[in-house]
């Protein structure tokens, strides 16, 4: 028998976005993104998986049980957070001097990435490559004699990125499947959603110049 022993979590780490850039249709496209944002902010983030199992019966019996995942909430509590990132995310008009919010619009796709890390040094760095802003908290109270932070809570959606309904790509330290040589820098240099894009950063790093 094999005992194992799995690392604690430690704390969140840094916040990544990404903007998508549509499609000629305006539709969500896979292959292109702005340039990465990250921001350290990052006080929470709970993960909700709204998902429903059904289960199948045949001949007087359970046959099979089938789980369905729509989308993945994940609710990200923030110390503070660039008003020019939510305006776009809100899909707010930003004119010359004035920001209108409020009217019908579709809110941009973008990608979002978040970084856990484990008591003993592991870490796991995750992608969710399609994302919208489904609402976000903007509370403010007066001030007291000594000083209380005011955290924001923004409510990000991710959806399915490909025909196989997969919604987060992830690498964990802990798994033996973790590419050897590749940083947290590497990881967040954009969306990822393949092994050979995984594959060709750590080639990149590994001969400078190319």
């Amino acid at each position: 028998m094999k005992t194992k022993r799995p690392m604690l979590k430690e704390t969140v780490g840094s916040l990544y976005l990404a903007f998508n850039t549509p499609d000629e249709d305006g539709e969500f496209n896979l292959t292109t993104y702005e340039e990465t944002i990250k921001s350290d902010v990052v006080k929470n983030i709970g993960t909700t998986e709204n998902a429903e199992s059904t289960t199948v019966r045949a001949s007087g019996q359970d046959y099979e049980t089938v789980s369905q995942n729509s989308s993945i909430d994940q609710a990200v509590e923030v110390i503070a957070f660039d008003p020019g990132d939510i305006a776009k995310m809100r899909a707010d008009k930003i004119g010359k001097y004035l920001v209108k919010s409020g009217s019908a619009s579709k809110r941009p796709f973008f990608a979002f990435g978040k970084v856990k890390k484990m008591i003993g040094g592991a870490v796991e760095y995750v992608w969710y490559p399609k994302c919208q802003l489904i609402e976000n908290t903007d509370d403010i109270a007066t001030s007291e004699d000594t000083f209380s932070e005011q955290n924001d809570t923004l409510t990000i959606r991710a959806y399915a990125f490909d025909k196989d309904g997969n919604k987060s790509v992830r690498v964990n330290s802990e798994m033996s499947n973790f590419p050897k040589g590749l940083t947290e820098e590497m990881f967040f240099t954009k969306p990822l959603t393949s092994d050979d894009e995984i594959e060709a950063l750590i080639n990149k790093e590994e001969t400078p110049g190319a």
